[in-house]
């Protein structure tokens, strides 16, 4: 049997064809978190002949990721796999043709370069902006094109960046949010099928990426909420006032200056993570999303809230304290989860 018949239903495809199909198999990918999005994104990536794809995520699997993690069971909670671990063991079976990678790691700004300097396509399956801050300045500076998508609720957002030709990440969103200022899916839920979704329209841009370099990309932000059924699409500009990072090549992320700092607390079982700039998180609009995820009490000095063996305080300034663990990867995954990046 020849190694394309696999693909000979997308190979049929006018857009693809033998040609497209060969592009794709001398082609690489990351697919940076491996979650709601990354377990979609991975596996459409690794079906449609990809030829390498790389899986990064810090993160292990958990109960509550089955409703909508595509690539993980109950076995691998049993046997306590970190997500991008389990993701290739489920993908291996489906293609042996595609080299795999796994990579179990926090991404930052000491690594991203690394994990993607050897690419030539990043899809975002990430569950924070920080991350993507990192992701924007490490593409842009390596001219390497990137797919932004995310869900939160029954609704979720994508647009490509091609450095140099489309308007970047920071163009779009020059800051990272104050932390407790905008949702997460540990505090208001998010709907498997608006993840699947918006993942898909991930790979079906990055197919046409890697399969028709030479066509002009339309910069577009693509906006869905599957459970009204409303669709939108916003052409996106330059910003009037030059970009630090597209246009002054300025990486701030990449120089630590936009990041957090954690310090593990010695002898207490706990990481303090303060923010890269004092904030003024709203302890009631915190509190009122918390909430919905375990208990929460707060006064003027402080923010406490417990769900299962975590417990995190937050001061006026932002900064935080997780009680519950030592290692740093997973408090700073508790914070991305409850507080938000």
């Amino acid at each position: 049997m020849s190694d394309l018949e696999r693909y000979s239903r997308q190979i049929l495809l006018p857009e693809i064809g033998t040609a497209g199909q060969e592009r794709l198999r001398a082609s690489s990918a990351a697919v940076i978190g491996c979650g709601a999005l990354g377990t979609v994104i991975a596996n459409g990536m690794v079906r449609s002949g990809v030829g390498r794809v790389r899986i990064v995520d810090r993160d292990y699997i958990e109960l509550n990721n089955l409703q909508r993690q595509i690539l993980f069971d109950e076995e691998d909670i049993a046997r306590g796999l970190p997500k991008a671990i389990a993701a290739v063991e489920k993908l291996g079976k489906v293609n042996s043709q595609v080299k795999l990678e796994p990579v179990v790691t926090d991404v930052n700004p000491d690594n991203v370069e690394r994990l993607i300097s050897d690419i030539d396509l990043v899809l975002d399956g990430t569950d924070n902006f920080e991350t993507r801050f990192f992701i924007n300045d490490a593409c842009i500076k390596h001219a390497i094109p990137w797919i932004y998508g995310a869900v939160i609720g029954t609704y979720g957002v994508t647009m490509s960046i091609i450095p140099h030709q489309t308007p970047c990440f920071r163009c779009l969103l020059p800051e990272i949010p104050l932390p407790g200022s905008v949702p997460t899916c540990d505090t208001v839920g998010v709907l498997g099928a608006a993840a699947s979704i918006i993942a898909s329209l991930e790979v079906a841009q990055a197919l046409k990426l890697l399969t028709h370099w030479e066509e002009p990309v339309r910069s577009r932000l693509i906006y869905l909420d599957v459970w009204e059924g409303a669709w939108e699409e916003m052409t996106m500009r330059k910003r009037e006032t030059a970009c630090p990072t597209c246009d002054l090549g300025q990486y701030e992320f990449l120089e630590a200056r936009g990041g957090h700092r954690l310090a593990a607390l010695c002898g207490r079982d706990a990481v303090q993570i303060t923010p890269p700039r004092k904030v003024a998180p709203s302890f009631p609009q915190l509190a009122g999303r918390l909430r919905t995820a375990g208990d929460v009490h707060y006064n003027d000095f402080l923010l406490q809230f417990r769900s299962g063996r975590h417990e995190l305080t937050i001061f006026p300034d932002g900064r935080t304290i997780i009680k519950g663990t030592g290692d740093e990867a997973e408090a700073m995954s508790v914070y991305a989860r409850y507080v938000g990046l």
